[in-house]
């Protein structure tokens, strides 16, 4: 019961999170993440994440999902992206972060990165973007990861 319970919240808090590409600016962004190299298969996320923009090319993305494998497990991280405009629609961004989970037992992990957005309209953002994250307990895999999403500017 408490599975379904954390799967609806988290499910229902996607549609409200939020994310940021100019100054001062916050926005929400629902997650769906694909965990590879965690040594039990392909593990399938979902998530929502906000971001907020310290600079126009700094922001910080704390997020939070949760993983469907055998028992429910959590991934929390939080990342900071340097962004480069491409064109007036266009961003990619190397990312360096933390993180903690439980995909096998609770570990901590530094992720490095890369992701873009892509803005198909006035305040909406497609995103993407693959990162590893280099675990600190020596018995768990370092898993890559592969995010695909959608992003609201507020």
């Amino acid at each position: 019961m408490k599975k379904i319970i954390l799967t609806t919240v988290i499910a229902l808090s996607s549609l409200f999170s939020l994310s940021a590409q100019e100054v001062g600016e916050f926005s929400a962004l629902p997650k769906v993440n694909i965990y590879t190299n965690t040594g039990a298969g392909a593990i399938f996320g979902l998530g929502v994440a906000g971001r907020y923009a310290f600079s126009d090319n700094i922001r910080v993305e704390p997020a939070l999902t949760a993983l469907f494998k055998t028992g429910t497990s959590i991934d929390v991280s939080a990342d900071v992206h340097y962004i480069f405009d491409m064109t007036s629609e266009w961003k990619v961004y190397p990312l360096v972060g933390i993180s903690a989970n439980d995909i096998g037992s609770w570990s901590m992990g530094v992720n490095f990165g890369v992701g873009t957005d892509y803005r198909i309209a006035e305040r909406w953002d497609l995103t993407a973007g693959v990162k590893w994250m280099v675990q600190t307990a020596k018995w768990h895999k370092n898993p890559i990861i592969i995010s695909f999403g959608g992003n609201y500017r507020f």
